[in-house]
């Protein structure tokens, strides 16, 4: 079964950086649009950042000007650089992606999410 694996999460002191990175575990024929999204305890899960195949931009308030999202297509991964990071960028941190597989089916995956935490 494809599913998609992330990995860059851990503790950070603030002001330091984490890159978080994002690939399907298993062979597919494309990636379309791939995104950031996190979930704070108590908050909504909220968009941090969306990049389409063309890599075409897309940034929560909170995170422009510190973050970049990229991709490389030959990889089919998606990376979030984090900088200057805040207590409050605190999170689980999930990658999506639509992905198309060798069935020919389009669907939107979903990571298992890892842990970002920012220190005072």
């Amino acid at each position: 079964q494809v599913r998609l694996v992330e990995s860059g999460g851990g503790l950070v002191q603030a002001g330091g950086s984490l890159t978080l990175s994002c690939a399907p575990s298993g062979s597919i024929v494309s990636a379309n649009n791939m995104g950031w999204y996190r979930q704070a305890p108590g908050k909504q899960r909220e968009l941090v950042a969306t990049i389409t195949r063309g890599a075409n931009t897309n940034y929560a308030d909170s995170a422009k000007g510190r973050f970049t999202i990229s991709r490389d297509n030959v990889k089919n991964t998606v990376y979030l650089q984090m900088n200057s990071l805040k207590p409050e960028d605190t999170a689980v941190y999930y990658c999506a992606a639509d992905l198309r597989i060798w069935s020919g089916v389009q669907s939107t995956y979903w990571g298992q999410g890892t842990q970002v935490t920012v220190s005072s």
